[in-house]
């Protein structure tokens, strides 16, 4: 790449060569079609020196119009800066998500983006002084995401600042400390996301109070509201100040109103308060989406009177919600679930069984059940049936799986591992041959006869008869996938102690092994995957199979596979991690795995890698094999590692790490320590929140309902486009289908990490194994069960 202000080659060499292609002779759409693909850094200051037609290509307010730095961990504050001065005045869409690398006053360069429609300066460091200067220069802003932190004074912000909030219509705020924040200036608000990350307690063990700050008691504008949604990390702080938000809806319920998520780990009490805006919903407005805590709807006949409209996401995540309730309140109701997309019943260990006051949550489930559920929502694109026992009946057709193959339009799905198992084994059924239990290993590596293996498919060979199989063959793309044991919980939560004690995997999860997870090779879009609790896995040469056809797998999230005292799928991982040349996450949780030169020499392979989180009691690491990796992985960025390391070892090799790396690496975040360590709690709250917890229940929503709200302009085009067609269909002209988006959200269990959660996909790099269908967020979400979920990419809750 040429240096900067070096043209390479002059117009001559825009014409395509003789009897061969040449990049620069491709019309202009495809070019800019290509360079849409390249980070705005890279676009700007590099690839705009090359030559003069991409000069101007890389200039087309097509490509300048929206910047996406988040995650883009080399945009260092150089870059950033002389981003802004070459192209600030043509961005109207900046997001600076997760930039705590970025130092405030870099920050503070957004204000010469003067044409700014939507912002996101979500966990970004910003005083109430910065927000203010840099709002007073953004008239048109429309969209805003902030962090709110201790010390912020809303009197602090200019007059014009007001002006601007005044204006905005979206809104996502994340608290760290009891406040309204700016939501009392924001007269326009139609959305608002509100994240609570409230400690109860300081660092020095002081108590905080939920009581909001003198000066912060403005009454929020609801009036205009259209989308409200809160997610609360645990604490009693954090329910508090949401009473004080919720405590003005009740008053005068918005009219427009069509979604109302609340996502809240543990209980949530109702109140009084709470109660009257529940009764004024049912009575006055139809939703589109509803999430609500578990203790407001259990032995409620609540949702018997809420009205939708045209709902595309409901999650009862944890909610004792039978199957007869669910046929009689949700599917039986009246409504049409045409256009349902997303669906959380993570934890809902009876709502695919019949009401019997005897019954287990290990029985079979009514396949009846799940049969009209699939039939009254033929167009899901998200399923969340995670942390819970859904085991099938013997019978042709009977199995879960078998009917969840009737969802072709799935996106992203999350299962208890047993709900995956093959009932007994009949007499019809064909076994899977000999032959097609044999993957290649590599130059001449062997299965031993009798270790169960994987099934290699072939085009010639027959189809192996697995109901799991079957299933995975009938939903071909499949983005997310997320097998999960019943009883999983991760040994590191995010806001508690390491867990010590682990429950043993269901019984019928015992037949899941090789051969099952084999059968995830068919999914040819496949871009994020978490297996936990799999106890069968003997060689982990299903493994391999997915890292040879799996190719687009970017974040992978492994717990618990085989037997827990010793490591036996090390063999079948090291050439899995091989192929996958896309991979940029990795979380891996396993007791007694030792990270030694092998391990990390076939992670070095993985050459597209950014994050990596490794959580093992009794674990071992090599500092030696943990340094060159390092220096050979040169995207790596976020290394976390906690194991059975003495704190002296993890110390020292945590400042060698930052020593030999930060300099070059400016979004380097490195956390080694004991993973039993009394410290461990202290340190986890020193990581940034863009590593602990990757929201992904609004994303679901958003995911479901096409519309976003910190989204790029497809997500609002699509929105617009369902407004339109809502518009339409008022005047009654025909539905319109196909409007829903695929997203990179899996829903979840439907909360935040809470005490003892279960596995978290790999995106919130310290706490996440699992994530399907959960609360709400914008565009791309689900969760998994907060009670069974960790943290990590989430790597750690």
């Amino acid at each position: 790449m040429a240096s900067s202000g070096e043209d390479t080659c002059d117009d001559s060499d825009t014409a395509p060569v003789a009897d061969s292609a040449h990049l620069l002779g491709f019309s202009d759409e495809i070019l800019l079609h290509i360079l849409s693909h390249v980070p705005s850094t890279d676009l700007v200051l590099n690839v705009r020196r090359t030559c003069r037609k991409l000069a101007a290509l890389c200039l087309d307010k097509s490509l300048t119009h929206t910047v996406l730095l988040q995650k883009d961990y080399e945009a260092s504050e150089d870059k950033v800066k002389r981003l802004v001065k070459e192209i600030g005045r043509d961005v109207q869409q900046l997001s600076m998500a997760g930039c705590y690398w970025l130092s405030g006053t870099t920050v503070e360069h957004v204000a010469r983006c003067r044409g700014l429609v939507r912002v996101n300066l979500s966990g970004c460091p910003l005083t109430s002084l910065r927000l203010s200067k840099v709002l007073s220069a953004l008239p048109h802003l429309r969209s805003l995401a902030i962090d709110v932190s201790p010390g912020f004074d809303a009197s602090q912000l200019s007059s014009e600042c007001k002006a601007t909030l005044s204006r905005v219509r979206e809104l996502k705020q994340t608290l760290y400390t009891p406040s309204y924040g700016v939501v009392p200036c924001c007269t326009s608000l139609e959305k608002l996301l509100l994240y609570f990350e409230i400690l109860d307690r300081t660092r020095e063990g002081a108590v905080l109070s939920g009581q909001l700050m003198v000066g912060q008691s403005n009454v929020p504008h609801y009036q205009h509201l259209r989308v409200f949604y809160a997610r609360l990390a645990p604490g009693y702080i954090n329910q508090e100040v949401v009473r004080l938000y919720l405590a003005v809806l009740s008053d005068r319920t918005p009219e427009n109103l069509h979604a109302f998520l609340i996502s809240v780990p543990g209980s949530f009490a109702e109140s009084g308060a709470t109660r009257n805006l529940l009764e004024s919903m049912a009575r006055n407005v139809a939703l589109d989406a509803l999430q609500l805590p578990k203790s407001w709807l259990n032995g409620s006949a609540l949702l018997q009177h809420m009205k939708f409209s045209s709902p595309f996401y409901f999650s009862f995540s944890r909610c004792a919600l039978s199957g007869g309730h669910l046929l009689q309140r949700v599917i039986d109701g009246g409504r049409d679930l045409q256009s349902l997309a997303g669906l959380n019943l993570s934890g809902c260990a009876h709502c695919l069984a019949p009401d019997c006051l005897l019954r287990k949550a290990e029985d079979d489930i009514d396949p009846a059940i799940l049969e009209a559920l699939v039939a009254a929502c033929p167009n899901l694109r998200h399923l969340n049936l995670s942390a819970a026992h859904h085991h099938s009946p013997e019978g042709p057709s009977q199995h879960l799986c078998q009917l969840l193959a009737r969802l072709p339009r799935l996106r992203s799905l999350s299962l208890p591992v047993c709900a995956v198992a093959d009932s007994p084994p009949r007499a019809d059924r064909v076994p899977i041959p000999p032959t097609m239990r044999a993957v290649p290993r590599g130059f001449g590596k062997k299965v031993r006869i009798g270790v169960q293996s994987a099934p290699f498919p072939g085009p010639a060979g027959p189809q192996p008869s697995s109901v799991f199989w079957s299933l995975l063959k009938n939903v071909p793309f499949l983005d997310r996938l997320e097998l999960i044991g019943s009883n999983f919980s991760s040994a590191m939560p995010r806001n508690e102690p390491a867990i010590r004690n682990s429950l043993p995997p269901c019984s019928r999860a015992q037949s899941v092994g090789d051969a099952e997870v084999a059968a995830i090779g068919q999914l040819a879009f496949l871009r994020h995957l978490t297996l936990a609790q799999l106890p069968s896995i003997l060689t982990g040469s299903g493994l391999v199979s997915i890292g040879l056809q799996c190719q687009q797998l970017q974040s992978l999230s492994l717990a618990h596979l085989g037997l827990m005292g010793k490591v036996v799928y090390m063999s079948g991982l090291s050439d899995m991690l091989k192929h996958c040349k896309r991979l940029k996450d990795l979380r891996l949780e396993q007791p007694y795995f030792s990270a030694n030169a092998q391990f990390f020499q076939a992670l070095s392979q993985c050459s597209a890698l950014q994050r990596l989180c490794l959580v093992s009691r009794s674990g071992t690491l090599q500092p030696e094999a943990v340094l060159a990796f390092m220096a050979r992985c040169l995207h790596v960025v976020v290394c976390h590692l906690f194991t059975g390391e003495s704190l002296s070892t993890c110390r020292s090799l945590q400042q060698a790490l930052l020593r030999s790396f930060q300099a070059e690496r400016p979004a380097l975040n490195v956390v080694v320590f004991p993973l039993l360590h009394e410290g461990l709690t202290d340190v986890i709250r020193d990581v940034p929140m863009v590593h602990l917890d990757e929201p992904d229940d609004i994303r679901q929503v958003e995911a479901s309902s096409g519309f976003s709200t910190m989204g790029t302009d497809e997500m609002n085009a699509e929105m617009e486009t369902k407004n339109t067609h809502r518009k339409k269909n008022e005047k009654g002209l025909e539905e319109p289908t196909g409007l829903f988006m695929p997203s990179c959200v899996l829903g979840g269990a439907a909360q935040m990490p809470r005490k003892r959660q279960a596995l978290v996909p790999v995106g919130s790099l310290l706490c996440r194994l699992a994530t399907v269908a959960a609360p709400y967020q914008p565009p791309d979400a689900l969760q998994p069960n907060p009670e069974t979920v960790p943290p990590v990419f989430q790597f750690v809750v």
